[in-house]
This record gives C-alpha cells, sequence and structure tokens, in this order.
C-alpha cells in the first residue's frame, strides 16, 4: 500500500476503528444473535445479512490498520505561497480555456468530483511547489500534456468536511 498520509489522516483512521470497535462492532454482535434466535438458519435472510455486516465492519477494520501500518507520514505544512497540501488553488486551463479550483490532498481523500485533487496525481504532482502566476505543464502521458497556470493559492487549515475514502 504505502499510501501517503498526514497525521491528520492518521488521527480520522484510529478514530474511525476505535469507532467501529466499540459501537458498530457491539451492534453487529447483536444483530447476529436476533436473527440467530429466530430459528431455521437454513433459510434466515436476517441472519445472513446480519454476518455480512458484521463480516464488512471487521474487514473495514483490518483495511484501516494495515493502512496506517504502511503509510508514509508525510508534512502538510508548506510555504504560504507555495501550493502544497490541503491548499486550495485555482487554476486556468489553456486548452479549454476555463478556470476550476481544486484542492490538495493525499490519495485516500482524493475526489476529482469534489474537487479534491490527489498529491499523487498528474495534476497535483504538476503543481506541488508551484506559486501564484506561474504556467505549469501537466504530463498525463507520454503522448498527452497540457498547460495550467496558478491564479491563487489558498491555505485550507479545516479538513473537517473531508472523509477517508471507503472500498
Amino acid at each position: 500500500m504505502y499510501d501517503k498520509l498526514t497525521k491528520s489522516d492518521i488521527e480520522k483512521m484510529e478514530q474511525e476503528i476505535e469507532h467501529r470497535k466499540l459501537v458498530v462492532r457491539k451492534e453487529a454482535l447483536e444483530a447476529v444473535k436476533e436473527a440467530r434466535a429466530q430459528g431455521d438458519l437454513s433459510e434466515n435472510f436476517e441472519y445472513y445479512a446480519a454476518k455480512k455486516d458484521k463480516n464488512k465492519n471487521e474487514s473495514r477494520i483490518r483495511y484501516l490498520e494495515r493502512m496506517i501500518k504502511t503509510a508514509q507520514i508525510i508534512d502538510d505544512s508548506s510555504k504560504e505561497d507555495e501550493v502544497g497540501m490541503n491548499n486550495t488553488v485555482e487554476l486556468y486551463f489553456e486548452e479549454d480555456d476555463l478556470c476550476e479550483t481544486y484542492r490538495i490532498v493525499t490519495t485516500i481523500r482524493g475526489n476529482s468530483l469534489k474537487g479534491l485533487i490527489s498529491i499523487d496525481s498528474p495534476l497535483g504532482k504538476a503543481i506541488l511547489g508551484h506559486k501564484v502566476g506561474e504556467r505549469v505543464e501537466v504530463k498525463v502521458n507520454g503522448d498527452y500534456s497540457y498547460y495550467v497556470e496558478i491564479r491563487a493559492i489558498t491555505n485550507t487549515e479545516d479538513d473537517s468536511q473531508d472523509t477517508i475514502r471507503k472500498f
């Protein structure tokens, strides 16, 4: 895995693990007990659904623990005048003649539909460390690239809206 995560990402994952172990696990076990008490297990849909939910919760806990264990912790601070982690940037796409706003985030938070661009995406890699007014080439692959101009950089401290992507 070896995802690049910030300390904030790790804290959120640890909070989710704790919630799943203390709250969700108990609820899932109780649901399995109730379904089992209904009688014949061979035709008991509620029992199989409850077991599936319980297993899904346990799988998510293992996934998060493995992510934390194998994470590469990165610093989320950056210079005030350069694009860095958790910055909101306004970009002008020359090819399309339009401006769009994105927030630079870690790989597990990336969601381009919500304007969250990963530092490992071609766009994120290209603009990281650049300043307002700079024209940057974004290399998508060996055959295609495009240019963007950085129009504005805003430091975004509050990441309470972000969630860890679920698989």
